[in-house]
């Protein structure tokens, strides 16, 4: 008779509870699925957007999180003054990642929102989101800001984007006070 090997007992029930937690994290989030943490609540959803675009040199995104925030027919639009005038690029989130994806790794990207201001009526969301960027561009860190106009979809069971239409500031086109961050408002100090 062949004897098998005896294993200890901790190592089978280390590797049982391993294979459950990879299984259960799996089976919460199944690949194109989005995370419910990240489609739960405008701010969930807005926060994801950011975050998932952002990062340093040499760090790749999760493009898989990204396509799994945007309903299926969503689009992104960039807008802008070409040499001939305004311009807009509208694309499907597939095209944004196929333009954007090898830039964003090799020169880093940070993008988070300053300020909000959001509209609601039923099933849908308008939210103009001021941005800040950071960025490296031929070696050289710079600076943009701007806003996203994002239209947000509730089909009952989470949020949805609809589309990201945005432009950035520029000398002739300075961002309005109402959509900047809020300064405090200085204390009055008497009696002293």
């Amino acid at each position: 008779m062949e004897r098998t090997p005896q294993v200890p007992r901790a190592a089978v029930l280390a590797t049982c509870l391993l294979m459950a937690l990879a299984g259960r994290a799996v089976a919460q989030v199944p690949a194109g699925e989005a995370d419910p943490a990240d489609v739960a609540s405008v701010d969930a959803i807005l926060t994801a957007v950011y975050d998932v675009i952002s990062g340093p040199a040499g760090q790749a995104r999760n493009w898989d999180r990204f396509r799994s925030l945007f309903l299926p027919e969503a689009r992104l639009i960039a807008t802008g003054i070409g040499p001939d005038g305004p311009r807009y690029r509208a694309m499907t989130p597939a095209e944004y990642v196929q333009s954007n994806a090898a830039g964003l790794t090799d020169s880093g990207f940070t993008e988070r929102e300053v300020a909000r201001t959001v509209e609601t009526f039923g099933n849908i969301v308008h939210a103009f989101s001021t941005y800040e960027s950071r960025y490296t561009r031929a070696g050289q860190p710079g600076t943009a800001r701007g806003i996203n106009s994002m239209q947000l979809y509730n089909d009952g069971k989470r949020w949805w984007v609809v589309t990201i239409f945005w432009d950035s500031e520029r000398p002739d086109n300075p961002i309005p006070p109402k959509y900047l961050p809020r300064q405090p408002s200085i204390p009055e100090h008497g009696g002293l």
